[in-house]
């Protein structure tokens, strides 16, 4: 299985099984459009090549279809062209396996001092009430993580919200009793927080530059963006109080180890104004992320709107690549993939872990398969006192992987967003195997656009390297 596109200049082969990128002339790539359906078809070496030069005889001589076809079956013959595929078994097989539980998300406070508007956690809430969650039930969280970890010596705890830093000293009682875990259990707990900023000090960020592995700023772009969709209660706009916050944030971390996060709706569709904006306010690592909502909500997303979001990926590449060339590079999340090495096989196949390796913890110590299935009674798998007591929720879990799931099956994309999130597929399908369609489109763009500019810095860092010597 291969896919073809034509991007910014390049023409770009990607072999879907083996993950083998290809960036090749005009006549390789026509040839390769006719070979693959010929070869779909069932028809021989020698029929095919046949078929080829009858096909190309109008655009390319019968030498250049022949000298592309010895260089297409030569990647063949390598494993880099038409690979089979060998994951399936493998993913099967792994499922069989026990699980152990790596990572949590401690939602350590269920209230917040902003009202976003498209809020999944409706202000904090999530579908309930107002709490924080107390050193005790934290504590719990943190045994219930070590005892179910196995012998995995990594483990990951997020502080999310609702707004995290409205819980403050407990956050900080976690992670030093954390800490007291590691040497007598043999772990080693890497700690995140998520936050909206408005309540960051010198004394908050001190600490989170000394014990916190990563941090998320919540900003969407634009101060008209941002304060229109990220308003406080009363109405006023959150952009003035927290951008020299998260600049002081980014610098005092060395621009690494953090990134702003921003949603763009319908409001925005013109989004890569806001990662330039970000880019122009100094920092250097950007997320900013499509938004989920139901069809009814007048900020969401809708198909007619793909056409235009897609070309405003391609903008976006080409803006950031020419960044790059000034010396003003920067990291944007969709676009950063990894071609030589990447997530490790099983990650690929089967995602983010939720509901078997990583799970949502409430302010009261109820588990969840992840933060966006909160509240939702029917996924409540058990409470950090008992254990999982709801095994049949994680076995579906467990099951839940790209070969799971219909449309993922002849996706080109599959091994790189592993078959989406499956809240989006519950919340649109009412089942967690399924894919979030509009949401699919755009993955497949972003990851069209990643492989297009890791081919157009290689000839950027070719260039430079020319130019040194």
């Amino acid at each position: 299985m291969i896919h073809q596109y034509k991007n910014n200049g390049y023409n770009i082969v990607l072999d879907v099984n083996s993950g083998s990128v290809h960036v090749v002339d005009d006549v390789v790539y026509d040839v390769l459009s006719l070979l693959e359906k010929e070869t779909e078809e069932g028809r021989m070496e020698k029929e095919t090549e046949a078929l080829c030069v009858d096909g190309l005889k109008d655009k390319y001589s019968q030498e250049d279809v022949k000298d592309a076809l010895t260089q297409i079956m030569e990647l063949k013959e390598a494993g880099m062209l038409f690979a089979p595929d060998i994951y399936e078994n493998y993913i099967i097989d792994f499922k069989k396996r026990e699980t152990v539980v790596k990572a949590l998300c401690l939602h350590i406070a269920h209230d917040c001092n902003l009202a976003c508007r498209y809020c999944f956690a409706e202000e904090g809430e999530y579908h309930g009430r107002r709490a924080l969650m107390s050193f005790e039930v934290g504590k719990k969280a943190l045994d219930f993580l070590v005892r179910n970890s196995g012998n995995r010596v990594n483990l990951e705890v997020d502080f999310f919200g609702g707004e995290p830093l409205m819980n403050w000293q407990v956050v900080k009682e976690l992670v030093a009793y954390g800490r007291s875990l590691e040497e007598p259990y043999h772990k080693k707990f890497r700690f995140t927080l998520t936050t909206n900023g408005i309540l960051l000090n010198d004394e908050i960020m001190e600490f989170v530059n000394r014990e916190m592995s990563n941090v998320v700023l919540s900003i969407d772009g634009r101060k008209e963006v941002n304060d229109l969709m990220r308003p406080y209660r009363g109405g006023q706009g959150s952009y003035d109080t927290i951008v020299p916050k998260f600049q002081k944030v980014a610098e005092s971390r060395d621009q690494m180890n953090y990134y702003v996060r921003g949603t763009f709706t319908r409001n925005n569709l013109d989004f890569a104004k806001d990662v330039a904006h970000l880019a122009d306010l100094g920092f250097q690592q950007i997320s900013v992320e499509p938004v989920v909502a139901e069809p009814t909500d007048d900020y969401a997303l809708r198909e007619e709107d793909l056409p235009g979001l897609l070309a405003e990926y391609d903008r976006l590449a080409v803006e950031l690549l020419d960044r790059r060339k000034k010396g003003k590079g920067v990291n944007f999340f969709h676009f950063m993939i990894d071609l030589e090495g990447g997530p490790c096989v099983a990650k690929r196949l089967s995602g983010c872990g939720s509901g078997t390796e990583y799970l949502a913890v409430t302010p009261w110590g109820d588990l969840y398969p992840c933060h966006q299935f909160v509240g939702k009674e029917e996924f409540l798998m058990g409470n950090v006192e008992e254990g999982i007591t709801r095994t049949d929720i994680r076995d579906e879990f467990k099951t839940c992987n790209v070969y799971a799931k219909e449309k993922c099956r002849n996706c080109f994309a599959k091994f790189y967003c592993s078959g989406g999130c499956a809240a989006n597929s519950y919340n649109f399908h009412g089942h967690i195997k399924d894919a979030y369609d509009l949401g699919c489109e755009l993955q497949r763009k972003r990851i069209e656009c990643a492989i297009m500019i890791k081919a157009a810095l290689a000839d950027i860092e070719g260039e430079e390297s020319n130019e040194e010597e």
